[in-house]
């Protein structure tokens, strides 16, 4: 999975607004806010809005502020991740230090690496518009009538409408009439009108001046004309840096005057990083997409093509990441044995810590309650002020929420009222506190169920360094394997001929079975623990009915590549990115004695894995936010 950014300092991205032919329109400056899908299968996290954009390389003097509100944040025993699988001795290494140190390339569904490495537009062949031969009748305005609608239609008259009489009126002949002037005059709308006891059709202008830019952009072709023979969705390759994926749909969905879901994609990316993945839009030219390029920033759009289909999410095989980790100070050796071990015996395929959010109330929390039914805790913990700093305005939100408990009162604090808290809030004021299920249905429904997705996460992590402790690296009896999608116990026999590569552990659901070992029967210990019957995890709202799935406890990296590089100026990007492939700028040199050392090491991953959590088996180091920002701090100062 690419991972969302667990690095420090904040830093401002900018993106230029005006195109050329937007220059006449006012273009949003606030960020809309769309419902995010599954991380490559990990459902989205409302603290990802919160976390920081840049680097501390980028000269930004925020770190120690930053470094205060992670002092709350969460650590990898926090969520269950404890163990290792490798016995390679650990060494340290900052991760993310720059975005353009963490590239990720998306694995489509045929298997092949997607890049950014060709802006040119399609050549199609042509096609005749649909303004082809009429019907001899279709011509129903006479050469009079056809100028007035001219000189209407480029406003080059005082009348702001041409009234038609049908004389022979008949609704086939006014339907002509409407299809004629339509037709031939684009920007013109038209309406029947009856006076006097006679029939006009009356053409005007459907939308102002505005119109004119159009009429004069389009010759020959309708608007909304569409060849047969091309597909209908227009696929490209989306190259961002330091932006989140919705983000960026948000942006040239502005741009393109579209709805966000418009487009389309098999899965969500890291924000603080490069990546490079396939998005699909529904009947947008290539051309107006290569526009774009002239007016992005941290953007990039090409290898255009057309197809009869959209995306759907999780259709693609995995992801590519080449990553960086400076200031290492392990021995060449040290790296040697980590990243063997990491391609031949893999790493523990926990959630990572961006899967439980990064404030002082970790998202599992708020998901146990809402398993438990017990929806003013879910209120407490997503309201109640909480320790670590945060922005101004949700601290003031908070703080006017416990000393009234006045929902409206507390919405009028956040300017932005899309936020988690003010979907809540808003909810609170609709329907009240005696309807919080209700008032939760406001948040967006893949918000809602990353609380319980998250608290699913925590089991499962906890549950396999269990399994790792009590049993090791190789399958015993009572583990469970796949056969099709279907689980099945090994016995004695079977675990002989079977390794760990084969096991997997349930998330905890009603249609799942569980380890007849004795960490099967540790579940139902840590469920009843948190309040929960193991036997009922059917939820009076069925949104929160947990079937629960299985996910394989070790992963194998596969293209997996590294070497140990050393360079003299920290600021210099260390990985060759497609955007400067394009640009003909040079790849980036090393002194073999250059004063620092970093790692740079290739694999590709399945979806729904998290590519910090195999860093961590290379490191040996807590890959929290909370941990790599002390290292970071330390390592600036």
């Amino acid at each position: 999975m690419a991972d969302p950014e667990p690095v420090p300092v904040p830093a401002q991205v900018r993106e230029k607004r005006g195109c050329p032919e937007d220059e006449d329109k006012e273009i949003p400056s606030k960020k809309l806010r769309v419902e995010k899908d599954s991380k490559n299968g990990g459902p989205p996290h409302p603290d990802e809005e919160e976390e920081p954009e840049g680097g501390a390389s980028d000269g930004e003097e925020q770190g120690e502020t930053f470094a205060d509100m992670m002092k709350h944040g969460l650590t990898e025993l926090d969520v269950g991740i404890l163990k290792y699988v490798s016995d390679h001795e650990g060494f340290s290494g900052i991760l993310k230090e720059r975005y353009s140190d963490f590239v990720v390339h998306e694995i489509n569904k045929q298997g092949k690496i997607v890049h950014l490495d060709d802006l040119s537009i399609p050549a199609e062949a042509e096609e005749v518009p649909e303004v082809e031969e009429q019907p001899k009748d279709y011509d129903v305005l006479t050469e009079e009538q056809k100028k007035q609608l001219g000189e209407l239609q480029l406003f080059k008259n005082k009348e702001t409408e041409v009234s038609i009489e049908v004389v022979d009126d008949t609704k086939e002949k006014r339907t002509l009439v409407h299809k004629a002037i339509k037709t031939q005059f684009p920007g013109l709308e038209t309406k029947t009108e009856e006076k006097e006891g006679r029939k006009f059709i009356v053409a005007y202008h459907a939308a102002g001046k505005k119109a004119l830019a159009e009429v004069k952009a389009t010759t020959a072709p309708r608007k909304h004309f569409w060849p047969k023979k091309r597909g209908s969705f227009c696929h490209f390759a989306l190259y961002k840096e330091n932006k989140d994926t919705m983000d960026a749909i948000n942006v040239l969905s502005k741009f393109l005057r579209l709805r966000p879901n418009m487009f389309s994609y098999m899965g969500t990316k890291d924000k603080r990083a490069i990546t490079v993945q396939e998005i699909a839009v529904l009947k947008i030219t290539a051309e107006r997409l290569g526009h774009l390029n002239k007016c992005l920033m941290n953007l990039k759009l090409g290898n255009f093509c057309y197809k009869n289909h959209p995306l759907k999410l999780g259709e693609l095989q995995g992801n590519h990441f080449t990553i960086v980790i400076r200031n290492i100070s392990g021995t060449d050796e040290q790296v040697q044995q980590a990243l063997t071990s990491l391609k031949q015996t893999g790493f523990i395929n926990y959630y990572g810590m961006q899967r439980f959010g990064t404030t002082a109330v970790p998202t599992q929390q708020v998901g146990r309650a809402i398993l438990r039914n017990d929806w003013k805790e879910v209120v407490d913990l997503i309201l109640k002020p909480r320790p670590g700093a945060e922005k101004e305005f949700l601290v003031r939100c908070r703080e006017e929420w416990a000393k009234t408990q006045d929902p409206e009162a507390a919405l009028k604090k956040l300017p932005n009222k899309r936020c988690v808290e003010g979907q809540l809030l808003r909810g609170l004021s609709m329907y009240g506190k005696k309807d919080i299920v209700t008032a939760f249905g406001l948040i967006p429904r893949n918000n809602r169920l990353m609380y319980i997705h998250s608290y699913q996460s925590v089991v499962w992590n906890t549950m396999v360094s269990r399994r790792i402790e009590a049993f090791g690296l190789k399958a015993v009896e009572g583990d469970l394997m796949l056969k099709g999608t279907a689980a099945h116990v090994l016995s004695a026999e079977e675990a002989e001929s079977h390794s760990i590569h084969d096991i997997v552990m349930p998330l905890p659901g009603f249609d799942v079975i569980y380890p007849t070992h004795h960490v099967g029967k540790g579940y139902r210990e840590l469920l009843t623990a948190d309040g929960l019957d193991i036997d009922n995890m059917r939820h009076k709202v069925k949104d929160y009915s947990l079937a629960g799935a299985y996910r394989r406890v070790l992963i194998r990296p596969s293209d997996v590549s590294w070497e140990v590089i050393q360079y003299d100026d920290p600021k210099i990007s260390l990985v060759h990115s497609d955007f400067e492939k394009l640009e003909n700028k040079p790849a980036p040199v090393f002194n073999t004695e250059g004063k620092y050392r970093a790692l740079r090491m290739e694999f590709s991953l399945p979806p729904s894995t998290y590519a910090t959590m195999a860093i961590r088996e290379v490191l040996k180091l807590d890959t929290s936010i909370k941990k790599q920002t002390q290292l970071n701090t330390t390592w600036f100062n």
